[in-house]
């Protein structure tokens, strides 16, 4: 399947505290506007960027598992567990909502990331206990060959272990480098490009495809496919990867509410 490019205006975006955190929504919540509704379990992603400081009031989460990673600055988290905690540029907050919690997040001025949701089986998810746990930037494994450095915030070698069938890379690329990863049949593998330009190439297609800052692109491998992304025009780049089922495996989450509000 060719691959799929969203840029900004096919996103949705948001707001926290009056406008002091802001959002753009490579995939927003239902009814916020962005092309893509979701990828496989990958239900919900938010990059997030702090003008000034912001906070977030205590609000609620049931079932979704939801990681908080940093770019850049950090944050602040509260919750109905107990936790009061900083994080800061490289680490990652991880939420497994089960039965439910409560939460409070603070954006401080300069920082930025993600929060990103991905959906378990419902059924299953509401009936475990709610955890939340931390990891800093050094806990994470990173790769350094070529000019490539991959750092696996999420899959077989990263501290999180999540029950949601997906694998997060971040990747840098300096210029002119190129990062290789096998996309397996079924699978799908979504990129935000965060810092510079990119060039794609799936399949070893005669010509490359351009994706260039702030453009979410989604390649959806009906068969095993190699996909290539390079750094080009003498320039670096920085990519944040998500590969998950192009399809979700069960019931989505409305699906399961439907079916007990009925039984």
């Amino acid at each position: 399947m060719a691959l799929q490019l969203y840029p900004p205006h096919l996103q949705a975006v948001g707001m926290f505290d009056g406008g002091k955190i802001v959002e753009q929504k490579p995939i927003g919540f239902p009814g916020e506007g962005s092309a893509v509704k979701r990828v496989g379990p990958l239900f919900y992603w938010a990059w997030f960027e702090g003008k000034e400081d912001g906070f977030i009031p205590f609000h609620p989460h049931k079932g979704f598992e939801i990681i908080t990673y940093f770019l850049a600055g950090k944050g602040g988290h509260k919750d109905s567990l107990g936790t009061e905690s900083t994080v800061e540029a490289g680490g990652a907050q991880v939420m497994q909502t089960g039965s439910g919690a409560y939460h409070a997040e603070t954006m401080y001025k300069g920082s930025s990331g993600f929060q990103i949701w991905f959906e378990p089986y419902m059924g299953d998810a509401v009936q475990r206990q709610p955890t939340y746990v931390q990891h800093e930037h050094e806990e994470f494994p990173a790769v350094v060959e070529a000019g490539v450095t991959v750092k696996t915030v999420l899959g077989s070698t990263s501290p999180i272990e999540l029950v949601a069938d997906a694998q997060l890379w971040d990747v840098t690329l300096e210029a002119g480098a190129t990062f290789t990863t096998q996309v397996p049949a079924g699978y799908s593998l979504a990129g935000l490009v965060v810092e510079g330009d990119t060039e794609w190439n799936a399949a070893g297609a005669l010509e490359s495809t351009r994706v260039e800052h702030r453009v979410f692109a989604v390649y959806r491998a009906e068969t095993a496919t190699e996909v290539s992304v390079q750094a080009p025009d003498g320039q670096s780049a920085r990519v944040i990867f998500i590969q998950t089922p192009s399809e979700l495996p069960y019931l989505p989450y409305n699906r399961v509410r439907e079916f007990y509000t009925n039984s």
